[in-house]
């Protein structure tokens, strides 16, 4: 499978120790310039650490974006992150967008890209048995990296991963609606 990803997937788990999930779900994520710029300039430096191991063992793999207008027009309302991961998704002819910021995803679902972010790389995770719960790793994810989850989305996660009383675990086909 061909991931294109922006900063926030990729600083999100390295700052919770959870690179891994990255790369037992993707065996190779491509980066354009801005993101590796942005990773390397993350104020946790153990998450930068880790983030510079994955790209020199060669599974997370910076590559240079051609300028054009995509990029452009994108950077009028989105980061250059969020700009340059569109374009080499679309360069690439990238099966997935790692993205978690909602003006980013629109703009990537309305050139066609299918997205997730870390929330369904997690329930990913937890439907293939790499992590036992999805609760604890949304709350180190707010705790350690600040990154926000509404209530409303937790408990539409937590339900799908069956950790909800009353709740059982959903199949494949809503796995992606609530990652995607």
């Amino acid at each position: 499978m061909l991931v294109a990803s922006d900063t926030s997937p990729i600083s999100s788990l390295a700052i919770i120790d959870r690179l891994d999930l990255l790369r037992s779900q993707f065996q190779e994520i491509w980066i354009p310039g801005a993101v590796e710029m942005e990773l390397r300039e993350i104020p946790h430096p153990l998450a930068v650490t880790r983030i510079e191991g994955a790209i020199r063992s060669g599974w997370i793999r910076p590559r240079a974006v051609g300028e054009n207008r995509v990029i452009r027009l994108l950077r009028t309302t989105l980061h250059p992150g969020e700009s340059e991961a569109i374009a080499l998704a679309v360069e690439l002819g990238a099966d997935l967008v790692l993205m978690d910021e909602r003006e980013g995803r629109s703009a990537a679902e309305r050139v066609g890209l299918h997205v997730t972010g870390v929330l369904g790389i997690l329930l990913r995770a937890k439907k293939a048995g790499d992590i036992s719960l999805l609760k604890p790793e949304i709350e180190a994810l707010r705790r350690e990296a600040r990154f926000f989850v509404a209530a409303r989305l937790e408990e539409e996660l937590l339900r799908g991963a069956g950790e909800l009383p009353g709740s059982r675990e959903s199949g494949p086909a809503d796995i992606g609606q609530l990652s995607s």
